[in-house]
Parts: C-alpha cells; sequence; structure tokens
C-alpha cells in the first residue's frame, strides 16, 4: 500500500468525520487554502496545519466543537473579534466553531493573510549566527 501525502492523510481525515464537522473542515481548507496560496498543507499532530515559514494555523475537530488555532495568534490584529479561545495563551490563539456557528470566511481569511505576513517577516537567524560568541568590550 503507498504511503500517503499529506493532503491524502487530510482528506481522509475529513472524510471519517461524516458529521458537520467534516463539511466545516471542507470550509475551512477552502477559505485558508484560499486566503494565501503560498501556504504548505501538513499533516502534523494527526490535525491538518498550514504553514509558512514555519507553523500558521492548525484545524481540529473535537467532539463539539472544531478548533481553528493560530499559532502567533496573539500577535495578530482581530477586528472582527474572531477569536474566542485561548485569549490568556502568550502566543496563540484559537476560534472554537460550533454546530449553527455562522463563519465569518472573510474575516478569517484576513486573519490567515496576516499570520502568513507575519511569519515571513519574521528574523532569520542560522545556527552559525547563534553559535558565533558575542564580541568583547574593553
Amino acid at each position: 500500500m503507498p504511503t500517503m501525502n499529506e493532503s491524502e492523510h487530510i482528506t481522509r481525515h475529513i472524510q471519517e468525520l461524516t458529521d458537520w464537522r467534516g463539511k466545516m473542515l471542507v470550509r475551512l481548507r477552502t477559505v485558508i487554502g484560499g486566503a494565501a496560496p503560498s501556504l504548505v498543507e501538513e499533516w502534523k499532530w494527526n490535525t491538518p496545519v498550514w504553514s509558512y515559514a514555519g507553523n500558521v494555523v492548525a484545524v481540529g475537530a473535537f467532539q463539539d466543537h472544531v478548533k481553528v488555532n493560530f499559532f502567533k495568534g496573539a500577535a495578530l490584529n482581530d477586528p472582527k473579534g474572531l477569536f474566542n479561545a485561548g485569549l490568556d495563551a502568550k502566543v496563540s490563539r484559537a476560534i472554537d466553531i460550533y454546530q449553527g456557528d455562522t463563519l465569518n470566511e472573510a474575516a478569517l481569511q484576513a486573519l490567515v493573510r496576516a499570520a502568513v505576513a507575519l511569519n515571513g517577516t519574521a528574523p532569520k537567524t542560522s545556527i552559525a549566527q547563534k553559535k558565533r560568541p558575542k564580541p568583547r568590550t574593553k
């Protein structure tokens, strides 16, 4: 049996969710991917993750809700107030979606684009730079 690639893992995961959560993951996959075509779809920690110069957003299906987790969400401006979970976390922020909730797709896409831009502007430090001793002062 051939091994599955990342996208195939996500597709299979969605197909296994035969209720509203599977339909929501299909929508989220479309919205997230459409917001930033440079995102890479990955399968990490048994959940769909989208990355660009690092992890950007993960989507997890739980028993009664779907969680959209922004890895650096605390650094993002959320003018539409989508973040409703993990508000006390130092770095991440999340959106918990329950059955029957309305998804503001435009606002979600704006958050995804901002998160991609944030990752793209992060300073790059090479291992050689980290190991270089600091100059001595006299």
